[in-house]
């Protein structure tokens, strides 16, 4: 897989603070979160325009946090106890457990019959390592967004903390940032349910690279 950019970590940094109201807006949509760009924009200037329930806000808050924490732990390396703080920053104060932790019962995926192994029938830390022998950064980072989605660690916000991951790893080495456009978010579930269930992930990675990644050439 051809890498789309190669931005220096700096500059990917600069450009992923530029995107942030952006890329929260599409990350809470992706995750069934109904706000608008507008109303996600007044959210992050501190502005309570009555349109967002509590519960909505307080999922909004879980990802501004989030991305305060990855945005400031860019260098630290990839790990499932940081994966675990991720799922803590996002999902904190939303009456989420367990918090921080892997799910400890089964889970329901809409759309599909095909259910997710129990955590502990998984090894997280062995399938996170083979990933992050990858030589291809870019190929590395969408492997990243679509394994977490597909493993179901925890109970909710699966897809906040898959693209939370995904994109510090996209920052760190340069590659720009994925999110699903929203008026895309019907085909990529329809993609994205054909992987859970048949666990051939090149579909969706080749769509993910056409229609998900965005960054600025030097060139």
């Amino acid at each position: 897989m051809e890498n789309k950019y190669q931005m220096s970590k700096e500059d990917n940094l600069f450009f992923a603070k530029r995107k942030l109201v952006d890329n929260i807006y599409k990350s809470a949509n992706l995750e069934g979160i109904a706000v608008t760009f507008a109303d996600t924009y007044a959210f992050m200037n501190n502005v309570n325009t009555g349109n967002i329930s509590i519960d909505d806000m307080l999922k909004l808050k879980g990802l501004k946090d989030g991305w305060e924490y990855v945005l400031n732990t860019i260098d630290d390396n990839l790990t499932i106890d940081y994966i675990k703080k991720i799922h803590f920053h996002i999902c904190k104060g939303q009456n989420v457990y367990p918090l921080g932790e892997f799910r400890d019962k089964g889970v329901g995926i809409t759309g599909t019959s095909w259910r997710p192994k129990l955590p502990l029938e998984c090894d997280y830390e062995q399938e996170l390592n083979e990933i992050l022998k990858l030589q291809n950064e870019l190929d590395r980072c969408i492997r990243i967004f679509c394994w977490i989605q597909r493993s179901q660690m925890f109970l909710d916000g699966n897809k906040r903390v898959a693209n939370l991951i995904a994109n510090k790893e996209m920052i760190k080495y340069g590659q720009g940032i994925i999110s699903v456009p929203v008026e895309e978010i019907g085909e990529y579930f329809t993609r994205l349910i054909r992987y859970y269930e048949t666990d051939d992930m090149n579909d969706i990675k080749e769509w993910i690279y056409i229609h998900c990644i965005d960054g600025v050439s030097d060139k």
